[in-house]
C-alpha cells in the first residue's frame, strides 16, 4: 500500500479506536492493538510506538483502560491493557459522538449546491 492511500486519523480518533479493540477482545500488549488496528482498516492505518504508546499511557491517566505486567505469546514480558468500567462508559459517548460527526459532514458533502 502507498503512503497516499494510507489513511491520517482525525484527533481522539485513536482513542476510540483502542477502547472499541479493547471492548471487542480483551486485554492486548500495544503491539497486539496496533496489529488489530492495522488488520481491521486493511492496513490503511498504521500505528507506530511513538503514536500507541502515548495513547495508551493517556488513555490509562484518564482511567478508561488499565494495564498490568504478563507474558506475551512470544515469551517476553510485556503490559497489557484492558478497557475498564468508565473506559465502556466513554466508548459510548465516543461512538455516539463519531455518529453525530459523520452524520453532519454526510449532510454537508450530500447537500445540493
Amino acid at each position: 500500500m502507498s503512503d497516499a492511500d494510507r489513511t491520517e486519523l482525525l484527533q481522539g480518533t485513536l482513542d476510540l479506536l483502542v477502547l472499541k479493540t479493547l471492548a471487542t477482545l480483551g486485554a492486548l500488549h500495544g503491539f497486539g492493538i496496533a496489529r488489530r488496528i492495522e488488520q481491521v482498516s486493511g492496513g490503511s492505518v498504521l500505528l507506530n510506538q511513538g503514536t500507541i504508546y502515548p495513547a495508551l499511557v493517556r488513555l490509562e491517566e484518564q482511567g478508561w483502560i488499565s494495564s498490568e505486567w504478563g507474558t506475551s505469546d512470544n515469551n517476553r514480558r510485556a503490559r497489557f491493557y484492558s478497557i475498564t468500567a468508565a473506559g465502556r462508559k466513554q466508548l459510548k459517548e465516543e461512538v455516539a459522538n463519531w455518529q453525530r460527526v459523520t452524520a453532519l459532514v454526510d449532510a454537508v458533502l450530500s447537500a445540493e449546491t
